[in-house]
C-alpha cells in the first residue's frame, strides 16, 4: 500500500466588494478554491480600516466559509493578496493553508506591570518552532523589547509579522483570534512540523566599505576603524558618483552586521537602522540602534531600484530552487505606491517567485523579520514566510 503524501496547500483571496461580510465570503471562497477543498488548518484574515467596525462579522464569515482549525488576523492600513495590493480602498484578504504534517499553536499575548517592568504574558514556548508569525497592536505591545527578550530566552526561531496601523491612533487597529476581536496586545501562531523559509528584504544598497566600530556608547558611534565616524561618512560620500551622491542626500542608513561569523558580508547580513544625527565637531553619529565596539558597520542608501533588486535577490536566495505552496507577506506602508512607480510591486514579485498567486498579507507600520539569527522590527522592509511543498 502506498503511503499518503502529507502535502502543504495554500490559497489566497482578495475582495474589494462593499461590506466586510460579503467581501470576507468572496475572499474566503477564492482561497478555498485554490486549495481544492482540503481542510484548513490555519487561516489569516486581513482587513482594511474601512472594515474596523465589522471585524467580528468578517471573522465569523471566514469561519463559516473555511471552518479553519485556527484563525488569526488584524485590521491594518492596507492589504494584499495574489498580485494585488490595496493601500487606500476598502478590501479584505484571506489566506488559508492546509498543513497536515504541522502543529499549530495560536496565542494572544498581553502585557502587565510587574515590579516597575512590563511583563508579556500568553506567549507559548516556541523554541522548537519552525516559524512564529506575529500581528501587533502598536500602542499596547512593546514589540522591540519583546523581540529582544525572545532572542535571548528562546533564540534561533524565525519570526515574521507586522505592526498593524489602522488609523494611527489607539483603537484604530483590531486583532483577531478565532471569532474574538481584541484591541490590545498581539496575536500570533507558532508552527512546528512545517517546512518553511523566512525572508527579509531591507531594500538597500551599500556605499563605501565595511568598518569596525572602534568607539561607541549606547546608540552613538564615535569612531570607525580608528577615524571619527562623521569623517569616515563624509569621505565615503565624496567618493561616490554624482548620481549616488544625490541618492545619499535623501538619507543614509547604517547597516550593522548581526552575525560576525562570516568571511564576508552580503546584503542579508546587515540590520538597517536610520542615521539620526551627526556632530561634526566631535565626529559622532547617532543611529537608531544600540551598538558596541567591535561590531561591523557599513553605510547604505535606499531607493526604488535598490529595493527592487534586493527583493528579487532575497526571493531567489530564499527559495533556492525549492517549490513553495504559498507565502505570507508583510510590507511597509512606506513601500507600495510611496516607493515604486508601478503598482502591486511586492505582491507581484512574491507571486512570480512562487509561480502562483498563493500569497496574502498586509501593509505595516513596522515589519518583523529575522536577520543574522535574531528577530527585529524593521522599516521600509518586506518580510515573508514561504511554506514549502514536501
Amino acid at each position: 500500500m502506498r503511503a499518503k503524501t502529507l502535502t502543504t496547500r495554500v490559497g489566497a483571496g482578495l475582495s474589494t466588494t462593499p461590506g466586510a461580510a460579503n467581501a470576507a465570503v468572496e475572499a474566503s471562497r477564492d482561497a478555498a478554491s485554490a486549495i481544492g477543498g482540503a481542510h484548513v488548518d490555519l487561516a489569516f484574515l486581513f482587513l482594511s480600516p474601512h472594515h474596523l467596525e465589522e471585524a467580528v462579522v468578517a471573522a465569523h464569515k471566514v469561519s463559516e466559509e473555511l471552518s479553519p482549525r485556527h484563525l488569526l488576523g488584524c485590521v491594518s492600513q492596507g492589504v494584499l493578496a495574489g498580485t494585488r495590493e490595496v493601500e487606500a480602498a476598502p478590501a479584505v484578504a484571506v489566506w488559508a493553508a492546509s498543513l497536515p504534517a504541522g502543529t499549530v499553536d495560536v496565542f494572544h499575548a498581553t502585557t502587565s506591570d510587574a515590579d516597575d517592568e512590563v511583563e508579556v504574558t500568553g506567549i507559548p514556548d516556541v523554541r522548537a518552532s519552525d516559524l512564529v508569525a506575529l500581528l501587533v497592536d502598536p500602542f499596547t505591545f512593546p514589540t522591540a523589547p519583546f523581540l529582544s527578550a525572545l532572542n535571548s530566552e528562546q533564540p534561533g526561531v524565525p519570526v515574521v509579522g507586522g505592526i498593524a496601523t489602522g488609523g494611527g491612533q489607539p483603537g484604530a487597529q483590531a486583532l483577531i483570534l478565532g471569532d474574538e476581536v481584541f484591541d490590545e496586545g498581539a496575536v500570533g501562531v507558532a508552527l512546528s512540523g512545517v517546512s518553511v523559509r523566512a525572508a527579509v528584504s531591507q531594500g538597500c544598497s551599500p556605499i563605501g566599505e565595511d568598518a569596525v566600530i572602534t568607539g561607541a556608547e549606547d546608540n552613538v558611534v564615535f569612531e570607525l576603524a580608528g577615524r571619527p565616524a562623521f569623517e569616515r561618512l563624509r569621505t565615503e560620500i565624496m567618493n561616490l558618483s554624482p548620481a549616488r551622491q544625490r541618492l545619499a542626500a535623501q538619507g543614509i542608513l547604517a547597516g550593522l552586521v548581526i552575525d560576525e561569523n562570516r568571511s564576508e558580508y552580503r546584503r542579508g547580513d546587515y540590520l538597517m537602522r536610520a542615521l539620526l544625527g551627526a556632530d561634526e565637531e566631535s565626529g559622532a553619529l547617532a543611529i537608531g540602534e544600540r551598538v558596541r565596539v567591535g561590531q561591523t558597520l557599513r553605510f547604505h542608501v535606499r531607493d526604488a531600484v535598490s529595493a527592487d533588486e534586493d527583493l528579487d535577490e532575497v526571493l531567489a536566495e530564499t527559495l533556492d530552487g525549492a517549490t513553495a505552496a504559498g507565502a505570507l507577506l508583510f510590507t511597509c506602508n512606506g513601500r507600495g505606491s510611496n516607493m515604486f512607480e508601478r503598482p502591486d510591486h511586492d505582491a507581484t514579485a512574491v507571486s512570480h517567485a512562487l509561480g502562483l498567486p498563493a500569497v496574502a498579507g498586509m501593509f505595516c507600520g513596522g515589519e518583523i523579520g529575522t536577520v543574522g539569527g535574531k528577530a527585529f522590527v524593521h522599516g521600509y522592509t518586506a518580510t515573508a514566510a514561504f511554506f514549502l511543498r514536501p
